[in-house]
Order: C-alpha cells, then structure tokens, then sequence
C-alpha cells in the first residue's frame, strides 16, 4: 500500500497530503512502517488515501 502511495504520489507528494515528519523529512519505507504501525490515526489517513487513489485510478482507466 505505501509502496503504491509514494510510487504515484512521491514523498513530497505524500507530506502534502499526509501532515506527518515520517514523510517529510528523510523519509523510508521502513521508518514509514514503523509509525504508521504504532499510529492508528495516521495508519488510518494513509488507508484512506489509498482508497482515494484507486477510485481515482478506476475512474480515470473507464
């Protein structure tokens, strides 16, 4: 899923749309991960931007 998110939005991208460090500064996949692991509400804003990004992507492909 964030693979997903940062191979069609990018890092800076993602920090726009998603007001977190993890994303912003040095960002990884890895450290990503680990915070969104740990944070329901950011983990939450992340699964709707994926959702976003499909229905967007559907909508765009018909």
């Amino acid at each position: 899923m964030l693979n997903a998110l940062v191979a069609t939005y990018g890092w800076p991208g993602l920090a726009d749309r998603i007001p977190v460090r993890c994303f912003a500064s040095d960002p990884s996949i890895s450290s990503s991960l680990k915070f969104l692991r740990k944070t329901p509400w950011a983990r939450e804003k992340v699964e709707g931007l994926y959702l976003f990004m499909l229905r967007d992507q559907r909508r765009q492909s018909r």
